[in-house]
């Protein structure tokens, strides 16, 4: 079950030639996809890319009627391996996976693919994932597209930019026959526009036909002596051939006026190049500037005469280049060097080293830039050297609390470490190893488990140094289910197996990739029309030979996940112990009963929502509750009484009823204070009998309290 159905929004992707196409920048993607004639398309999702995934699995029946193969594959490495159909044949394939975590996992296949080269044209879009926002480590994609000689584009931000990147990038695959790139940001999946459609194009030759016809090349193959030759075509075939087609179709653009000074900019930045010099009076809404721009829509291979001409009636030129190392800046200051110019070059420096680039830091770099090289373009009061100080804002650190990243409210996941808090204080310290996925989240408060993170499905790996025949405690390690099916069942169980590794690995098992968005895999428990699911890990565990495996089909039981850690770790059985603790994502949950929840209770049959909530009189507030959920739900409140000087325990309206703080205090032996109430829309006849017996007993019970109260009244004098 997706993060959501584009379900309506496919439709789009069956307009034709001249109708006008509107929508955001992923349905652009997969339209211009179709229009190119693809035969195949894999991937594996990831942020920001998860929802062009989405989009293709809701747009299969088209995909079907036009004969195009689609796979939702297992990993990056399987979705670039799929491109080996375009080898031999002049099939259009592409793959997309989020990058660079996708990339290092895709890189072998897309080194072998690269070496031996295509036939038919073969595009990978990649989601760049670069900045203050990410969720991964701060690395390029630029790196690859190099190392592996393959040819990186980077269009604008704009939907008729992007559809012809998709339309060029198959055209220059086939005329190098090299794998292209597209890198995308979060800015060019999710911008809205609009462009002119085309008509939908059958592949001139499906998967289908390729198999009743094989094909095989020797020469294709990366095997010695041929991967030696390819090395050497590289070179003298594909990179001239895909320079001179990048310059024959002018796929860097030009903009800008006659000013004896410049700026260089990957697409994606031209949208906030052109906003900061729009603040700076030098350019207009429509992207009209006074400053002349080179835009490379390609930023590798870069077109060397291109940039030297650009470059050389220019005084300065500032490079717009996003992130570190800062390989285009670096090209064209040999480009320069070699050629005799004597224009300035400027860039990192004026722009951050690192780090995204945010309209405030493009504006600080290029009006720096214009101050130092160009200041009589600039107003008066832009130029002045003694600008007006910027207004003084109260720190928001020292006004709002601070926000880290958690688990939602309900996740089957916190009660899991809860329990392991639990077991430790019994046990003692032990080395945690966590892995890619909300599980991560457990390094956070309240939690604060966790040592190392190298990779997605790599948790149980990262800990296998530990395997010690001296060692008296045994290490523990976590891996999602997600990362379980992407990478983990070989690399962190199998090598635990073949190793006999004595450590204890917990399996989160939430039904889905759920960090990604909510995608069925293979162990999902839904029904997919056209994906097999339901496949239990447990099975694929013991087929792999572990024999020490328990399930827990109900990760808020708190107790009976505590006692089966603390049996994991102390057990004499040698060899990995796994435990697979299995509640469904409470998101993907709400997700998919509250609509039919709602449905139900607007046709009046009976609906019970349970919620759970503090008793204040029994409170003790000391709040040992939190230090062991972190539930945001789960909050303090102050009260009126002039006797309770600590604020209690309150859960707030987000609750969603999963029990977890109730059990959580139950198992660490904590306060009675939590209780359970029922809330009953559209109730029956039976309900409300029940409900008049309860409220007659507690009002004779508050009575009789009352009268048993001390009190005291005022004396007559």
């Amino acid at each position: 079950m997706a993060e959501r159905s584009f379900a309506k929004e496919v439709q789009k992707l069956k307009l034709g030639a001249g109708e006008e196409f509107t929508g955001e920048g992923i349905l652009a993607i997969t339209k211009a996809l179709l229009q190119c004639g693809v035969g195949y398309v894999g991937g594996y999702q990831g942020a920001p890319i998860s929802h062009l995934m989405d989009v293709l699995a809701d747009a299969q029946e088209i995909l079907g009627e036009l004969g195009v193969h689609f796979e939702a594959s297992a990993s990056e490495a399987t979705a670039t391996a799929m491109l080996a159909a375009s080898v031999h044949y002049p099939i259009r394939g592409a793959a997309t996976f989020k990058s660079t975590v996708g990339t290092n996992v895709a890189s072998d296949a897309l080194a072998n693919l690269a070496s031996g080269g295509v036939t038919g044209g073969a595009l990978i879009i990649v989601g760049e994932d670069y900045g203050e926002g990410s969720s991964i480590m701060q690395e390029r994609s630029h790196a690859f597209a190099m190392k592996s000689q393959v040819w990186l584009l980077d269009p604008r931000p704009n939907l008729p930019s992007i559809v012809a990147a998709v339309e060029h990038g198959f055209e220059l695959s086939e005329a190098s026959n090299t794998p292209v790139m597209m890198q995308v940001r979060i800015r060019c999946c999710h911008v809205h526009g609009s462009f002119t459609a085309k008509d939908n194009r059958r592949p001139s030759m499906t998967v289908a036909d390729a198999l009743e016809n094989p094909r095989r090349d020797t020469q294709r193959i990366v095997l010695p002596p041929a991967s030696f030759l390819h090395e050497k075509e590289k070179i003298s075939k594909r990179l001239p051939a895909a320079i001179d087609y990048v310059r024959r179709h002018g796929l860097n653009e030009t903009f800008g006026g006659e000013a004896k000074i410049g700026i260089i900019c990957q697409g994606g930045m031209y949208n906030g190049v052109v906003r900061a010099l729009q603040r700076l009076g030098l350019a207009d809404l429509y992207g009209e500037t006074e400053v002349p721009l080179h835009v490379l829509n390609v930023v590798y291979p870069l077109v060397e005469d291109d940039l030297v001409a650009f470059c050389e009636d220019k005084d300065a030129v500032l490079v717009v280049e996003e992130g570190q190392p800062d390989y285009i800046q670096q090209a064209l200051g040999a480009m320069l060097y070699k050629a005799g110019a004597t224009a300035k070059l400027e860039g990192k420096g004026l722009l951050p080293m690192a780090g995204e680039y945010t309209g405030d830091a493009m504006l600080a770099g290029i009006g720096g830039f214009l101050r130092r090289h160009a200041a009589g373009l600039l107003a008066p009061e832009i130029r002045a050297p003694n600008l007006p100080a910027p207004p003084i804002y109260d720190d928001l650190i020292q006004t709002l609390p601070a926000r880290p990243p958690g688990f939602c409210v309900g996740c089957p996941e916190r009660p899991i470490f809860a329990a392991t808090k639990l077991a430790e204080k019994e046990l003692g310290k032990h080395h945690i190893a966590s892995d890619i996925g909300c599980h991560l989240f457990s390094i956070m408060p309240p939690f604060e488990l966790g040592a190392t993170t190298m990779g997605y499905g790599l948790g149980p790996a990262s800990a296998s140094a530990f395997n010690s025949p001296e060692a008296k405690r045994r290490s523990i390690s976590f891996v999602g289910d997600g990362g379980f099916w992407h990478n983990g069942l070989t690399s962190s169980i199998g090598n635990a197996v073949f190793n006999k590794n004595d450590g204890v690995i917990v399996v989160v098992d939430n039904y889905y990739s759920a960090a990604t968005g909510g995608q069925d895999i293979l162990s999902s428990r839904a029904s997919n029309r056209t994906k097999s699911t339901k496949h239990p890990i447990t099975d694929a565990i013991r087929g792999m030979g572990v024999k020490w495996v328990r399930h827990i089909d109900r990760t808020y039981d708190v107790g009976r996940m505590r006692e089966t850690l603390k049996e994991a770790l102390t057990t004499e059985e040698q060899g990995p112990k796994v435990i697979v603790a299995s509640s469904e994502c409470m998101l993907n949950r709400q997700r998919r009963e509250a609509p039919l929840k709602k449905k139900a209770a607007a046709e009046g049959q009976r609906m019970v929502k349970t919620k759970f909530g503090v008793d204040e009189d029994v409170c003790t507030g000391d709040h040992a509750c939190m230090r062991l959920s972190g539930c945001p739900s789960l909050t303090v409140k102050h009260l009126d009484d002039p006797l309770r000087d600590d604020p209690v325990a309150s859960i707030d309206e987000n609750c969603v009823g999963c029990g977890n703080c109730g059990e959580v205090a139950d198992a660490a032996v904590l306060c009675p204070s939590f209780y359970q109430a029922d809330v009953v829309s559209n109730p029956g006849g039976w309900d409300r009998f029940l409900y008049r017996i309860r409220q007659r007993v507690i009002g004779f019970l508050q009575a009789r309290r009352e009268r048993r109260r001390l009190t005291f009244g005022a004396v007559e004098a």
